[in-house]
């Protein structure tokens, strides 16, 4: 069965083998997981979109045609679930605060208390970088927020996003470029604070003898 391709395992589901879809969760849970995590920035919601994801193909196997790829079909049903969970949370934080500090007045993240040492400091701006492009992605609007999930992160084609989107290969490069172009602007907002916030390397000043 682990050689079964994903129309063959759902022909399987189909007829009454539930091992053909143990199996397709197994293959695909996770990537879904860590796609909708990309989508909401919170991966415990994500965990359950996936699961829902694969609710509604067990619900729904029965009206399942392979005349496409599955795995287009599966995304989509796991994006069309992310995007109701963004609609549900449009007017709350888009991110999760769990790894993270409460913002500032302003709007920008938080330094963590840091310790002396210039590799610690090092350390700490590359996983607030990090944080700033889930926070940018996050705030992106959903169906660039989609795309540039799916094309730069993913790393799926411009075919197969179009495919889970439903709409031309056309308008899915218009939006990873537009998105691309949104993403630059907040990046720029976000990274610049948290490089200023991080002083020069002196190595100097610890070694030099007075």
């Amino acid at each position: 069965m682990t050689d079964a391709t994903p129309h063959e395992l759902m022909r399987l589901f189909q007829e009454g083998d539930e091992d053909a879809f143990q199996e397709l969760v197994r293959r695909y849970m996770e990537p879904i997981v860590s796609f909708v995590t990309r989508m909401l920035n919170d991966r415990e919601k994500a965990v359950d979109v996936a699961q829902e994801t694969f609710v509604n193909v067990f619900t729904h196997a029965d009206g399942y045609r392979p005349v496409a790829s599955f795995t287009g079909w599966l995304y989509r049903i796991a994006y069309n679930l992310a995007i109701n969970e963004i609609r549900r949370q449009k007017r709350q934080p888009a991110v999760s605060l769990d790894a993270i500090t409460e913002p500032d007045a302003e709007g920008r993240p938080r330094m963590e208390a840091r310790d002396d040492r210039a590799t610690i400091e090092e350390r700490m701006l590359e996983d607030e970088r990090h944080e700033a492009v889930r926070r940018c992605v996050a705030g992106l609007p959903p169906r660039y927020r989609a795309a540039i999930v799916m094309k730069d992160m993913e790393g799926m084609t411009f075919e197969e996003i179009a495919t889970v989107l439903g709409c031309p290969d056309s308008t899915v490069k218009s939006r990873v470029m537009r998105g691309r172009k949104m993403l630059r602007r907040k990046l720029e907002r976000y990274l610049s604070p948290l490089e200023d916030a991080v002083p020069a390397r002196a190595p100097a000043r610890h070694l030099t003898r007075s």
